[in-house]
C-alpha cells in the first residue's frame, strides 16, 4: 500500500467529505495538484530554516492533497491523459522542493558533506523516476526496486518528525542508487529477450 493510499483508509470519513466538497464546487482535479505543490513549498520552507516538524505536519497536508486530487478526477469524470502528466509532472517538482529546501539549510549552516549527499539523493531521486519513464515507453512495465515516490515522502516525514533528516538522506540515497541500477538491469534483460528467442 501507498503512503497516499494509507492515509485514504485512515483518514477516510473527513477525506470523503473533502472530496464530496470539491466535487461539490466543481474544483478541477489539476488544481487540487498544483495547490499540493505549493503547500509542498512552504514544506521546504520550513526544512530550510530547520523546522523540521512543522515541515513534516505540512507534508501530510500535501499529501492530502495528492491523494485527493485522483478520486476528485474520478468522480467530475475529468481523468484525461494530461491530467496523468499534470500530476506527475507536479510531484516532481514537489520532490525537488523539499531537497533544495535541505541544500539550503545544510549550506547555511556550512555542512558541505550534507549538501553534497542532498544533491545526490535528489539527482538519483529524479532518476529514478526518469529511468521508470524512459524504460516504459520501450517495455511494458518497469515498476523494480523499493524507493519510489511514496517510500521517499514517507522517509521525509519520519527524518522531519523525528530529527533525524541527515539519516534519512542517507537512506533515500542508498535505495535510490539500487533502484536506479535495477530499473537499467531490468530494462537491459527486458529488451534482450525477443533476441534471444529469436536466436
Amino acid at each position: 500500500m501507498t503512503f497516499t493510499g494509507l492515509i485514504g483508509r485512515i483518514f477516510n470519513a473527513p477525506l470523503r467529505a473533502i472530496i464530496r466538497a470539491c466535487v461539490a464546487l466543481r474544483i478541477h482535479p489539476n488544481v487540487l495538484t498544483f495547490v499540493g505543490v505549493i503547500i509542498n513549498a512552504a514544506a521546504a520552507w520550513q526544512l530550510a530554516l530547520g523546522w523540521f516538524v512543522t515541515a513534516g505536519v505540512i507534508m501530510v497536508v500535501a499529501n492530502i492533497f495528492d491523494y485527493i486530487d485522483g478520486k476528485v478526477a474520478v468522480e467530475l469524470g475529468a481523468v484525461s491523459k494530461f491530467g496523468g502528466f499534470w500530476d506527475s509532472v507536479i510531484d516532481r517538482f514537489s520532490d525537488i522542493l523539499l531537497f533544495i529546501g535541505l541544500i539550503y539549510l545544510y549550506s547555511h549552516l556550512r555542512r558541505t558533506d550534507y549538501v553534497m549527499v542532498t544533491s545526490l539523493a535528489m539527482m538519483f531521486s529524479i532518476m529514478t523516476s526518469y529511468t521508470r519513464a524512459r524504460a516504459e515507453s520501450m517495455i511494458t512495465r518497469c515498476k523494480v526496486g523499493f524507493m519510489e515516490r511514496p517510500e521517499r515522502i514517507v522517509l521525509f516525514m519520519i527524518g522531519a518528525f523525528t530529527n533525524r533528516m541527515a539519516a534519512v538522506l542517507w537512506v533515500i540515497l542508498v535505495l535510490s542508487i539500487f533502484t536506479v541500477a535495477d530499473r537499467v538491469i531490468h530494462t537491459y534483460r527486458e529488451l534482450r529477450q525477443p533476441r534471444q528467442a529469436v536466436a
